[in-house]
C-alpha cells in the first residue's frame, strides 16, 4: 500500500507545487502603472511617487510611473505659471490704467489751474480799463450800476489832458498790444 500511496502522491505533489508556483507568480505580479492623467487628478499620489521615484533615479528613471509623475508634475507647473503670467498680466493693466487715470486727471487739473490762471490775467488786465483814475464821467446807465462810463467803453469822454501827453485822440487808440500796455503803465503812474 505503501507504493500505490507514493505513485498517487507523486501527480498530487506536482500539481499542489504547481498551484503554488502559478499563485506566487500571479502575486508577484505588478500592478499596472498608473496612467498620467490619475497624477494630474491627485496631487497627493502625485507627489509620493515624486519622492519614491527620486529615492533611487537610476533605478527608478525609467519606470512608468515615474515617467508620468515626472510629466504630470511639469505640465502642472506650467499650468501655474500661466495663471501666475495671466494674474500679473491683470494686474499690470490694473496698474496702467490707475496711472493712465492718476495722468489724466493731472493733466485735467493742470489745465484747469492753466485757465484760472488765465482767466485770472484776463480780468486783471481788463480790471485796469475799467477803473478811471478820474472817477466816472457820465450818468448811471451801466447794467451793474456802478457809475458812468469808464475811458475804455465807446462812448466814453477822454479828456484833453491826453492829448497833451501825446496820445492821439482823434483815432480809435493805439493799435498795437505794446503801444496799448504802455500807456496803461503811464496812466497808473500818472494816478498815483
Amino acid at each position: 500500500m505503501s507504493e500505490i500511496l507514493v505513485k498517487l502522491m507523486k501527480p498530487l505533489c506536482l500539481t499542489i507545487i504547481m498551484s503554488a508556483l502559478g499563485l506566487l507568480a500571479a502575486c508577484s505580479r505588478e500592478p499596472p502603472p498608473r496612467p498620467f492623467s490619475d497624477f494630474m487628478e491627485d496631487p497627493i499620489l502625485l507627489e509620493a511617487t515624486i519622492v519614491r521615484c527620486a529615492q533611487n533615479r537610476s533605478q527608478t528613471k525609467y519606470l512608468a510611473d515615474c515617467v508620468n509623475a515626472r510629466e504630470a508634475a511639469n505640465r502642472m507647473a506650467v499650468m501655474e505659471d500661466e495663471a501666475r503670467r495671466k494674474e500679473l498680466d491683470a494686474q499690470s493693466e490694473r496698474k496702467r490704467q490707475s496711472l493712465r487715470r492718476t495722468q489724466q486727471a493731472v493733466a485735467e487739473a493742470r489745465r484747469r489751474a492753466a485757465e484760472a490762471q488765465r482767466l485770472r490775467e484776463e480780468a486783471a488786465y481788463l480790471a485796469q480799463f475799467e477803473s478811471s483814475p478820474l472817477g466816472p464821467t457820465g450818468p448811471v446807465d451801466r447794467a451793474d450800476g456802478s457809475g458812468g462810463l469808464s475811458g475804455n467803453e465807446p462812448g466814453a469822454v477822454i479828456l484833453p489832458s491826453d492829448a497833451a501827453n501825446g496820445v492821439d485822440t482823434t483815432a480809435e487808440g493805439p493799435a498795437d498790444l505794446d503801444a496799448v500796455r504802455e500807456e496803461l503803465k503811464r496812466r497808473q503812474e500818472d494816478s498815483r
